[in-house]
């Protein structure tokens, strides 16, 4: 059976699909990325794994992948096929299609971020599907997001078009990492309602996920706590809205997992503050932590069919 390699590398672990033609899961697999022994390690990690997929599927179907897909994060050249620059992996410059087409034995290789690969996903096979032009948001540890058009991502011309999470929505605000003050991410992000919840209740170990449930149980500091992100992140998504007119919303990440005890207020604060524009609809991502294999093997595909048109 004809199939490809999808391989989405995170920064502690690393998901893995051998995919059909149809866009069929033919097989699944996970591993860490091994990123407390080094970034050397990290690159040998995703080789390995890469190499055993390939010898499940000539073992399993009788045949090589026909192309691979791999998802990884941080910055990323996808026409030079370089991972340049990944913080919580630790590496720089790695020419990572170049050693995966060597070490699956000459075969295409298509390099992709992993918010954009995701956001790919969705479009396509997801919540997105049918929509020309929409943005994926996952709300996580940070905040990216991925800008689809015609079933396409755009990269933008230096590869960092989406990074919605480094708009400036509260001026003088929170320090980000970034190097600028009151970023969307410092205050919508899953990581940064963990952080507002656990000095709100007192509780170092208590998350978002805590703060949903005690906004469902009427706690007052929680629903002060997810107020205050919910009215951050219903500015970056009005920002976004007058910049790229997207007829769809997809909320993702782990802050997405409260349901309606986000979507309801945040779908109520983006109508309250739109005025001349269009309103998109809102809805939550619909595949999960599997967008992004699943998207990395569409990358996969998608370069098969572009060198068959060549």
């Amino acid at each position: 059976m004809r199939h490809v390699i999808a391989l989405d590398v995170g920064g502690t672990g690393m998901k893995a699909a051998l995919v059909g033609p149809d866009g069929e899961l033919l097989h699944e697999a996970r591993r860490d990325t091994g990123r407390d022994r080094g970034p050397d390690a990290v690159v040998a990690s995703i080789l390995d794994f890469a190499d055993a997929l390939r010898a499940h599927g000539l073992a399993e179907f009788g045949e090589e992948a026909a192309a691979a897909g791999v998802a990884v994060p941080g910055i990323v050249d996808t026409e030079k096929g370089v991972a340049v620059y990944a913080a919580n992996l630790g590496w720089s410059d790695v020419p990572l299609r170049d050693m995966l087409t060597s070490r699956l034995g000459g075969i295409p290789v298509a390099l992709g971020h992993d918010v954009r690969t995701g956001g790919l996903a969705e479009g396509r096979i997801g919540a997105g599907r049918g929509a020309d032009r929409f943005l994926f948001m996952p709300l996580g540890t940070g905040i990216a997001g991925a800008i689809g058009i015609n079933g396409v991502i755009e990269p933008g011309a230096h590869g960092s078009a989406g990074e919605i999470g480094h708009v400036v929505i509260r001026p003088g605000g929170i320090p980000c990492g970034c190097g600028q003050r009151g970023c969307l991410e410092r205050l919508a992000s899953a990581s940064a309602v963990s952080l507002a919840w656990a000095e709100a209740s007192g509780d170092p170990e208590a998350d978002a996920a805590d703060c949903a449930r005690a906004v469902v149980a009427g706690d007052p500091r929680a629903v002060a706590v997810w107020q205050e992100a919910v009215d951050a992140l219903a500015d970056g998504l009005v920002m976004a809205v007058t910049l790229l007119d997207p007829r769809t919303l997809i909320i993702g990440g782990g802050l997405a997992e409260a349901g309606e005890t986000l979507f309801t207020p945040l779908r109520a604060a983006v109508e309250e503050r739109v005025t001349f524009q269009k309103l998109p609809t809102i809805v939550p991502a619909a595949l999960g932590d599997t967008a992004g294999c699943l998207g990395a093997g569409l990358l996969a595909w998608d370069l098969l069919a572009t060198e068959v048109s060549a």
